[in-house]
Formats: structure tokens, sequence, C-alpha cells
């Protein structure tokens, strides 16, 4: 009887595959390492600038509602910009009949023009913000030269009341020789009060990994301060982490405009993106 033929492979054959495969696996390495570190580093540069992006566009897009001149970026001790988000304006009666705006004697109450806008208790109104340095709306609304006023009744309403102070809005004379020109008002938004984006934490160096150390927060519901610091209690969100440059600046070009520049570069593993804005601000009251 013949012996039955057997089939196989051989060590020695096994070890020759082994290190062909090996070395093709090797080659293809060396060559598809490139595009794959330059596929992970365009991955990082397109996060990067999508917060980058999206931070920038969500402070343009609520400085654009801002009271005017009520912009303010010096006194934070860090690049910041405060302001006071608007939610609603419009013009108030200044002739009778009906209920005028009364800027001769206190006056709780008045007549909107043009159809109802909606408050809501704790809103704030603030009418003819006239003054570059943008300190009067926000004085304390025991202040008799103040022109910011809290809303005390909710609703659609034609005619908007605010508190009962001393003087709930303020006398011709301590701002304007007249009512203002426009007979304008706005609304702030009592769940927001004044308004801060700032870049916290430590800037231009890198940490250990090449990441930058600081963050633009923005703050709000911290209360109104008569002249501007860094915020203090309220809420916070963080729109913008591994931040490595921050300039934000604000120059009111005239009595009508103002223009705020914000410079904000994002570092990650010593990868960078920059963004430069310009935000166009009305500050015609």
């Amino acid at each position: 009887m013949s012996a039955r033929r057997q089939n196989g492979f051989t060590l020695v054959e096994m070890i020759v595959v082994i290190v062909i495969t090996g070395i093709i696996a090797g080659i293809v390495a060396v060559f598809i390492r490139a595009p794959m570190q330059g596929y992970v580093d365009s991955a990082r540069r397109a996060e990067l600038t999508d917060v980058a992006d999206t931070a920038v566009r969500r402070l343009a897009r609520d400085i654009r509602t801002a009271v005017p001149n009520s912009i303010r970026t010096t006194g934070c001790g860090v690049p910041c910009v405060e302001f006071l988000p608007t939610t609603d304006g419009g013009r108030y009666r200044a002739i009778a009949p009906g209920d005028t705006l009364d800027f001769s004697a206190p006056d709780a109450t008045f007549d909107v023009l043009g159809g109802a806008i909606t408050v809501a208790v704790g809103d704030h109104i603030v009418v003819g913000s006239t003054q570059s340095d943008g300190n009067p709306p926000y004085l304390a609304t025991s202040n008799a030269s103040s022109i910011r006023r809290t809303v005390a009744a909710a609703g659609a309403v034609n005619n908007i009341s605010v508190t009962a102070t001393a003087n709930p809005l303020p006398a011709s004379a301590r701002l304007w020789d007249a009512d203002p020109p426009s007979q304008r008002f706005d609304v702030v938004d009592g769940t927001q009060d004044a308004v801060t984006y700032a870049c916290e934490g430590t800037l231009g160096t890198l940490d250990a990994n090449g990441n930058g150390q600081a963050q633009l927060v923005r703050h709000w519901k911290y209360g109104f301060n008569a002249a501007q610091i860094a915020p203090v209690g309220g809420s916070s969100a963080l729109l913008a982490n591994n931040v490595s440059g921050c300039a934000i600046s604000y120059a009111a070009v005239n009595q009508r405009f103002g223009l705020v520049e914000i410079h904000l570069t994002l570092t990650q593993a010593n990868e960078s993106v920059s963004l430069f804005n310009e935000i166009h601000v009305s500050n015609a009251p």
C-alpha cells in the first residue's frame, strides 16, 4: 500500500511569508503615514476653526443688539467687552393726547407708538442712551440721572409701567436740552442684565501639550456696575477653550457708529487658527 501524500507548509515557508508580509506592511505604513497625519491635522484645524467661528459669531450677534453707547472694553483687567443686550424697542409718546413720557417730573408710565411690544417684569427700559462712555445705562435706578428703569408690569402692552422710584425717568435738564429727538427706548432682557465676553486665563503661552491655556467665557445676570469691572457672580458659559491669543477693542467712530474688533487665536497640539472680526455697532439712540 502506497503512503498517502501529505500537503502543507514548512516552517521555512511560513517564516518567509511572515518576513515578506512585514516588509510590505512597513512600506505601506511609510507611504500612508503622511496622508494620515495630514488628515488628523486638517481635522484638528477644522475643529478649532469651527469653535472660534461659532464663538465670534455668537459675540457679534449679541453685540448687534446692544443698547446704543453701552459698549465697554477697558475695565475687566483682561480682554473683554461688556454691553446691554436688547430684546425689543420702540418709540414713546411725546405729544398729547395720550400718556406721554414726561421729562419735567417723575413719570412711571408712557404709551408705546406703533403697536404693542412684549415686556416682562424685571426687564429694563433704557431711554436715549446718548453718552459714548457707556456708563449711564449701567447706573443704579435710585440715581436721579439714570436712564435705566425696571419694568413693573408684564405682557404685550401699548403702555409701559416702570418701577416707582424717587425719579422713575430722568429730567431733561440732567441729560438733554430737550426730549431725545428720536423718542426711542430699548428693552433690556431682565434674565440677562449686563453681558460680558472675556478671555480668561493665561494668554501668550502654551502648556506642555502645545495647547492654549485661556478660555473665552460669556457672563450674564451679574447685575449692573456703574464702572466696568470683571464680572462677579451671575451665570457663565464656556464658548471656546485652548485660547492662546485674544484682543478686543472698541472705537466710537462718531456719535452714531462704533466698531468692535476681536482677534481670537486657538491653539491645540501646536496647531493654531486665528480669526479676526469687525462688528459694526449702531449708537443712534
